[in-house]
């Protein structure tokens, strides 16, 4: 502000001591041209920018002293540079009825003034602000040639150079996806409804119902307090509407909800408090988040959230809370940033109230420009956002992130592409439970803006509504044998939904042991494939969260079942006794787990001794040691029907590979021809084993 003020100070003296090249009402005009500049009254600075014009030979005598600085809105920096240049007074008036242009959206005037300006050379930046309107058209090999030059030249803003780069990229991106998608449909909502006014913007269901939402938007019944001084519509306010057969007509939330300032992007939680967006006229940096409880949809006076949010000095918007009360998403560029507007979020307690430290989401969500209007998808694990700081076709674009459970961070923000993103601003996007029809606010559409729009958070913005295509999931795979890697066919693959929301189902692989089939949206699917004298193999496929078509590949491999015994390595019970170990009950877990996979299998438990001890006693410890695995396994869910305990004392002595390959049977003479104790030690522990063995199978239906 201290810059400002001496750029006009430096300004009015140098235009008192050019009386002779430059008239008292120029002076005047330029003066009023910048101070409505200043305010972001484009309109009426272009005006007077041009109405100084006129004088063309008195400004080209002009010098004009000015700081090198950012103009770029969105970044709100300025250069790190104290050094005051001079231009002549032409080329500044030029090179600011061009930001004008630019700060309207109206980049068709922008690019033909920026081009002019930068080759006169007094404002090299202009170069990328030349590149960047011409990026905004959708005239991405023109733009790319004249970021190249801009990157190469001297004199030049670092944080400008920084945005040159990504513009760079973002064009890059945008020759390679320019096909739109045909099968999503993106139309203006219906103008009676959502798009009635100067402004509509900021869709968001009413908690957790995709019927009822809640807008933002200026009309003429926005509330104001003094007719004479304000226009309601240029007045931004909370609105909602419910859906029955159609969108029915919207309703403004009167006071004390809306009141003589703006309200914007308001949503509910489950505690019955809405937040929004809150900010006034005079103030257009202060935007602040606030909170107001309702009951029956009466309000209690709005609330202004303490520093967790809301950080004085810095803009805090876009507030989402997640469908469970839980969280608090919003945008900021508070301290602690990345850069420009990031992503935040914060706990929230009973009462809906923010509590402890807010969290920036950090990378890759974030990057050094802005990142608004979260909205997190509870259904898909997916958080929606707008940016101008990733890929993108210009402007701000509609971003996706998926929630990766395991590593507890988002992935990698995706483009949404064309139709839903246009080279203008994207933004506010939402979407319902099942990913089928959802809102996006954009600009995409030119409008002519008038000063008294220019207080309006998204002054050119209007409500589109988004129709996606039915999601299409398809599952394929083989079955093969463990051991030869040969394929199976006519192998059963079983598909059970584990959330209960489909039927079971089962298909066959065919000569090749090869299937497939279609999945549906939203389910966790657990898939086993089966044979007769075969162990089962199964795998897991989950559709839920997932936000576009895909194919999965899920193969099995089956173990020929043995005709011997199978040992189930450290069962470890208590000396002289059968009771378990608790090692041994672990391990028993996964047997359990292995049995419930083969639902078809029945089993003899086997317990064996080694050969110390007397035989009798050996073969009653065996059997109470087999029953006791038994007994533990029915007590977790095994049917005793499919099981059999039996003890073999020291009569069966364990059959193992020598170091040869060789089978050979630890009998006693075996164990006593061994050349050292620990060797001796070792059969008679291989000896001392519980197994199992399969000794029936059900039939398995469908092969």
């Amino acid at each position: 502000m201290i810059l400002k003020t001496i750029k006009n100070i430096l300004l009015i003296v140098l235009l008192m001591t050019s009386v002779h090249s430059f008239g008292q009402s120029k002076k005047v005009w330029l003066y009023q041209a910048d101070y409505n500049f200043e305010l972001s009254q484009y309109p009426t600075a272009l005006r007077y920018y041009h109405m100084v014009l006129d004088d063309s030979l008195g400004l080209a005598m002009a010098i004009i002293p000015y700081e090198v600085q950012l103009s770029n809105q969105k970044l709100q920096k300025f250069a790190d540079n104290d050094t005051l240049k001079t231009v002549s007074l032409e080329d500044y008036v030029n090179h600011q009825i061009a930001m004008c242009y630019r700060n309207s959206n109206d980049y068709e005037r922008a690019v033909i003034k920026f081009k002019a300006s930068a080759e006169k050379g007094a404002y090299p930046d202009d170069y990328y602000y030349y590149a960047n309107s011409l990026m905004n058209l959708g005239n991405y090999d023109e733009a790319l040639k004249v970021f190249e030059s801009y990157t190469e030249m001297n004199g030049t803003s670092d944080e400008l150079l920084e945005r040159a780069l990504q513009d760079m990229t973002s064009c890059v991106f945008a020759k390679e996806l320019q096909q739109s998608d045909d099968n999503i449909d993106v139309v203006l909502a219906d103008t009676n409804i959502f798009n009635k006014g100067t402004t509509s913007f900021a869709t968001a269901y009413w908690g957790g119902d995709n019927n009822k939402l809640v807008f933002s938007s200026a009309r003429t019944e926005s509330v104001i307090l003094d007719p004479e001084k304000q226009d309601p519509n240029y007045l931004l306010d909370l609105y909602w509407t419910e859906k029955t057969d159609d969108w029915e007509k919207p309703k403004n939330f009167g006071r004390p909800l809306n009141s003589a300032q703006h309200e914007a992007s308001g949503v509910f939680g489950d505690k019955n408090v809405i937040y929004f967006t809150k900010w006034g006229e005079d103030d257009l940096d202060n935007k602040q988040i606030y909170l107001a409880r309702e009951f029956g949809l009466r309000f209690f006076e709005s609330q202004h959230l303490d520093s967790t949010v809301n950080e004085k000095g810095y803009q805090s918007i876009n507030p989402y809370i997640t469908i469970d009360g839980q969280w608090l998403y919003f945008s900021s560029n508070k301290p602690g940033g990345i850069g420009g507007m990031d992503i935040w979020k914060v706990k929230v307690d009973s009462m809906g109230n923010p509590q402890g430290e807010s969290i920036n989401l950090g990378k890759p969500i974030n990057t050094e420009f802005d990142e608004v209007s979260p909205f997190y998808h509870d259904v898909a694990k997916t958080l929606y956002f707008s940016s101008d700081g990733h890929e993108n076709f210009g402007g701000l674009d509609v971003f996706k992130s998926s929630y990766d459970d395991d590593l507890d961070v988002f992935k990698q923000p995706k483009n949404m592409g064309l139709p839903i993103n246009s080279n203008k601003d994207d933004n506010y996007f939402i979407i319902d439970d099942i990913l089928r029809s959802g809102f996006v606010s954009s600009d995409r559409d030119n409008c002519l803006l008038s000063d008294t729009m220019y207080n309006l958070c998204a002054s050119c913005y209007h409500i589109y509504e988004l129709k996606m295509p039915e999601l299409e999931f398809r599952i394929s795979g083989y079955v093969y044998d463990e051991n030869t890697n040969e394929v199976i066919p006519n192998a059963k693959v079983d598909f059970k939904d584990v959330t209960f929301q489909w039927e079971h189902f089962s298909v066959n692989t065919d000569e090749n042991g090869y299937y497939e089939h279609d999945l549906i949206q939203n389910v966790e699917v657990f898939l086993k494939a089966t044979k007769t004298d075969y162990f089962a193999d199964a795998g897991l496929v989950s559709t839920v969260g997932v936000t576009e078509s895909m194919a999965f590949t899920q193969d099995f491999y089956l173990n020929k079942i043995p005709k011997g015994e199978i040992t189930i390595q450290g069962i470890e019970y208590d000396f002289d006794k059968a009771t378990l170990r608790p090692e041994s009950k672990k391990i028993l877990d996964s047997l359990i787990i292995f049995l419930e996979l083969n639902s078809n299998l029945s089993i003899e438990i086997r317990s064996h001794t080694d050969q110390r001890g007397n035989d009798d006693y050996n073969l009653s410890l065996s059997e109470r040691r087999a029953q006791s695995v038994v007994d533990y396994l029915i007590a977790h869910g095994i049917d005793a029907n499919r099981l059999k305990s039996k003890g073999y004392g020291e009569t069966t002595p364990a059959e193992v590979p020598n170091e040869n390959g060789e089978m050979v049977t630890m009998t006693q003479e075996y164990i006593d021809a061994l050349p050292t104790k620990a060797a001796k030690n070792e059969a008679y522990q291989r000896n001392r084993r519980t197994a199992f063995k399969v000794i029936s199978q059900d039939e398995l239906s469908g092969e």
